[in-house]
């Protein structure tokens, strides 16, 4: 331990002494270590620890339902039930449905999100209240209504009960209706939707009173909205589970086919599941953290150079210490605690860095109503990792300049060094393999930066089908204070009405459904007339209800036919309209005006032909899509979706709605109302999130490689810089001293391109099935990202060999 602290005293004065080097090496060292700590603490937060305060997370998984065309949904209630009175390989199952609500008194109500869940929710996950209890047994049951208790989150009680103990047992307003209070959840608890932060739990049980609906969501096995967590029996595995659960699937499929023929269910880890956040990220996270692992190498390489730069002027030192008895391994061992007290420093700064990094998903997150929790936590692991970076940045930067110092002896030393104390061409070859590996890796950086850059420009250039330019958007959660489909509708009318009248109103409508919506949407079981379907093809497209007005609002085209209108009642014939694709797969590309389709059971009429939009992903191939009329199919919707297009910008037209909400329904004023487009820019923050932060990558990368290339060839110059003034005295031009620095710049540079296209190609062909709508081998990404970094390549060599040319002849041979 003793030699240990004098090592680490020794290593502090050397890096005192050179102050310059110290904080160089330490930024760079800084600002890897904070790129790969900030990632990985995003996929500890998303995909490791989606479930903060939960006991055992590790043997949860997530179930779902996958449909006949290979869809993820989520799974109905009654299927909930059948699985978790049937399977043996789980210790409990919980279901839950994220819903809005309105909490708080009449006049002023609060809207927040929380779960509908089943009665042994807590039990399943094993987490406890910090005050009051869970939901008893009693509780449990599905007759709605029975139920009337809620636990709410610590943060609703500290903001709304200001903490108050004496709040379990008193009475809350949720949606008109009073709940008791059972209890109050564990602080770091946030529910089981990965990536959200919801404040209050209700048993399902009491759905169908507060959102006014019937019964339809606990008894209809064809609603498909509860998410399963499942606990695994210890020593049980996934695949074990999954296997028992897929049967057990297809049994009820058997048994009730109208509602679940072709369905099966599936079990995954929850991080890969298809609802929550880590769903959404999982994709630029698997790509950030391979470019931060480039980043990381090229990191090492830059403070390894930096060591063998300053290792030189240290040979004769620790030469003369072999020769006074030294051994090699003491001296080894110093250098590499030096290197490890640079890591420390660097880890240090990189943490502080990170924790503030940590907090740029939600920069970036656009203005939805879902409460996102991206938490980044410096916890355990998050630190452990940190560590664990620090160690290999000691080995990667350290080894090779510690064997490179006592390899050789004394004498070998003076014949290298000279009296210039020029470095050995050992030492030479050394430091230029790890400027071509910088070089290498910097355009692999570069290239997959180009192309995912590329995949989101081509994704934002999509035209989406409609304009959402100029128009408001605002949801209503109409649940929320409406009893009954006919508040509903009336709630919706009055709303449009009052609107229509404002100044600046261009049009107006609504729908039960909006365009790039998050999720597969509002599916129908369809029968076309004249068409007769596969053995195996299953009869179901999306839709949506819309009201009067929809495509014009939305400025979407009806090529054939015509649009709903306040006469498509529930008085008048059934009727539809249908998209583009819509025709060309069941009309045979006729004309479908005048056709008749089976909507889940009822007959209607084609009444319209519109153009194909985009329904659910910019990026989506064309897609069958089934309009209906909002008068004729209303009444089950938790929420609607009102479209306002204005004559001016849209953003100045939000305080007028709101108003004019409130002034119909006091809750209805609370709703967000944002810019369409801004939802629009939403639906790929997945893609802007890969593309931004790996420019930022790119660009760090790109940087490092220059100065390691800059370090180096002006180190050389420095060593040369006598040689170079004896060339200029002995006649030779500036030009030809230039040349001679910047041949070895391109010798490296070239070099390290050749190797690193090798590897982009290579990488980028791994990595083939995320680029969607970009070659992996594409010309212009390759040619761009190389001829970038040589015109920087070459920029980092000119200087040093501008700076070779400035020697003065006469005072280099006085010296000589």
């Amino acid at each position: 331990m003793r030699s240990l602290y004098e090592d680490l005293r020794y290593a502090l004065r050397v890096l005192r002494g050179s102050p310059g080097f110290t904080v160089v090496a330490v930024l760079t060292l800084a600002l890897g270590i904070a790129a790969n700590t900030t990632v990985f603490g995003w996929i500890d937060a998303l995909l490791v620890r989606p479930f903060p305060g939960v006991a055992g997370a590790g043997r949860l998984a997530a179930l779902e339902t996958v449909s006949p065309t290979g869809e993820y949904w989520n799974t109905s209630y009654r299927d909930y039930r059948d699985y978790r009175d049937s399977l043996k390989s789980f210790s409990g199952m919980a279901a839950s449905l994220m819903n809005a609500f309105n909490v708080g008194p009449a006049e002023s109500p609060r809207r927040i999100y929380g779960e509908y869940v089943s009665g042994n929710y807590f039990a399943v996950l094993g987490v406890k209240p910090v005050r009051g209890r869970a939901f008893l047994p009693s509780e449990s049951g599905d007759n709605p209504g029975a139920s009337p208790v809620a636990v709410i989150s610590y943060r609703l009680w500290r903001s709304l009960f200001q903490g108050d103990p004496g709040v379990v047992g008193k009475t809350i307003r949720v949606n008109r209706y009073e709940l008791t209070v059972a209890g109050i959840a564990p602080e770091e608890f946030r529910g089981t939707m990965p990536g959200m932060a919801v404040e209050i739990w209700i048993p399902v049980s009491m759905a169908p009173v507060l959102n006014g609906q019937g019964d339809w969501l606990l008894e209809d096995r064809g609603v498909r909205q509860m998410w399963v967590t499942a606990r695994l029996k210890p020593g049980v595995a996934i695949e074990q589970a999954n296997a028992e659960v897929e049967a057990c699937s297809r049994h009820l499929a058997v048994e009730s086919p109208k509602t679940s023929e072709g369905f099966h269910a599936s079990l995954m880890p929850v991080w890969k599941a298809h609802l929550g956040m880590q769903s959404v990220l999982l994709e630029p996270l698997r790509i950030l953290m391979a470019v931060c692992f480039l980043l990381f190498l090229i990191v090492g390489a830059n403070v390894a150079n930096l060591q063998l730069a300053r290792a030189t002027a240290r040979r004769r030192e620790l030469s003369v210490r072999v020769a006074l008895g030294a051994g090699r391994w003491r001296l080894v061992r110093q250098l590499l605690t030096e290197s490890l007290l640079l890591s420390a420093m660097g880890a240090l700064a990189g943490v502080a860095l990170a924790a503030w990094l940590g907090r740029s998903l939600l920069w970036m997150l656009p203005p939805v109503e879902f409460p996102v929790k991206l938490d980044f936590s410096l916890n355990v692991d998050v630190l452990g990792f940190t560590v664990l970076l620090c160690c290999a940045c000691s080995l990667l930067t350290g080894l090779a300049p510690a064997v490179h110092s006592v390899r050789s002896s004394l004498v070998d030393a003076l014949k290298e060094g000279g009296r210039s104390g020029t470095p050995g061409a050992g030492q030479n070859r050394t430091r230029g393999l790890l400027v071509v590996s910088e070089v290498a890796l910097a355009l692999v950086a570069l290239v997959g930066t180009a192309l995912f850059v590329r995949r989101f420009q081509n994704a934002r250039a999509i035209h989406p089908g409609f304009d959402a330019g100029n128009v408001l958007f605002a949801q209503y959660h109409l649940d929320t204070f409406c009893q009954n489909a006919e508040q509903r509708a009336q709630f919706c009318y009055r709303l449009r009405d009052r609107i229509r009248e404002l100044p600046g109103t261009a049009a107006v409508s609504f729908a039960n459904s909006w365009p790039l919506a998050i999720g597969t949407g509002q599916r129908s079981n369809i029968q076309v007339e004249g068409y007769v379907p596969g053995p195996t093809e299953q009869m179901q497209v999306s839709s949506a209800t819309v009201a009067p007005g929809f495509f014009d609002t939305m400025r979407i085209p009806v090529l054939e036919g015509r649009d709903f209108t306040e006469r498509d009642d529930p008085d008048s014939p059934t009727v539809a309209l249908v998209n583009q694709t819509f025709a060309r797969r069941y009309f045979r590309g006729g004309n479908p005006v005048g056709r008749r389709v089976l909507v889940d059971g009822g007959s209607s009429t084609v009444i319209g032909l519109v153009k194909d939009s985009k329904y659910y992903r910019l990026t989506e191939p064309p897609t069958p899509y089934l309009y209906l009329a909002y008068r004729q199919w209303h009444g089950g919707e938790f929420w609607t979706a009102f479209f306002i297009r204005t004559l001016g910008p849209a953003r100045g037209s939000i305080g007028a709605l709101r108003r004019e909400a409130a002034a119909i329904e006091p809750n209805a004023g609370v709703a967000d109302v944002v810019e369409f487009e801004e939802m629009v820019a939403g639906s790929l923050y997945a893609q802007r999130v890969a593309a931004a932060l790996l420019s930022v990558l790119g660009g760090v990368s790109l940087l490092l490689a220059a100065l390691g290339m800059y370090s180096v060839l002006a180190y050389a110059v420095s060593q040369r810089v006598h040689e170079f003034g004896i060339r200029l005295a002995l006649g030779a031009e500036p030009f030809d001293v230039v040349v001679l620095v910047l041949r070895r710049g391109i010798a490296m540079t070239v070099a390290g391109m050749v190797v690193g296209v090798v590897l982009a190609i290579a990488a980028m062909r791994m990595a083939a099935g995320l680029l969607v709508g970009v070659s992996p081998g594409d010309p212009v990404a390759i040619g761009g990202a190389a001829l970038f970094l040589g015109a920087i390549a070459m920029v980092a060599s000119y200087l040093p060999a501008r700076r070779a040319t400035k020697v003065d002849p006469t005072v280099m041979l006085r010296e000589v």
